[in-house]
């Protein structure tokens, strides 16, 4: 997928069991900020967030296992980042998590610019999340 506005946020995203999958993330132009959060029931890390910048020049890859949510923020126009998934999109499977949730606090590095319509309406995490049994 290719994002062109610098500052873009895509995410959180993950997919409700039987169809949760694990992704392998790797930035083929520009430079992207790349978070995994751990959505996992009994997880010891629930709730927790990793991230890596990751470019063409790095050459790192995000492995995102099975119960975590996805996302990343565009550090320069035009990145473009490419996707291998285990498992297919099922859309009425899809979850996601509000990328500014309070509960997560993820430092995104810079201003973000451009979210979708999609990304924007994703739920917070409430009092009752107990996490995804995968």
């Amino acid at each position: 997928s290719v994002t062109i506005s610098k500052g873009a946020i895509r995410g959180l995203h993950f997919q409700y069991p039987p169809y949760t999958e694990m992704k392998i993330v790797r930035c083929l132009k520009g430079k992207i900020f790349d978070v995994a959060v751990d959505l996992r029931k009994d997880s010891s890390t629930l709730l927790k967030w990793h991230s890596e910048i990751l470019t063409p020049d790095n050459n790192k890859m995000m492995v995102i296992p099975e119960g975590f949510a996805h996302g990343f923020q565009s550090l320069e126009s035009e990145s473009e980042v490419l996707y291998l998934h285990t498992a297919e999109y099922q859309a009425e499977f899809e979850g996601g998590v509000l990328f500014n949730d309070p509960k997560l606090n993820i430092q995104w590095p810079i201003e973000y610019t451009d979210i979708s319509d999609r990304d924007r309406n994703h739920p917070l995490i409430d009092e009752y999340f107990t996490g995804l049994v995968v």
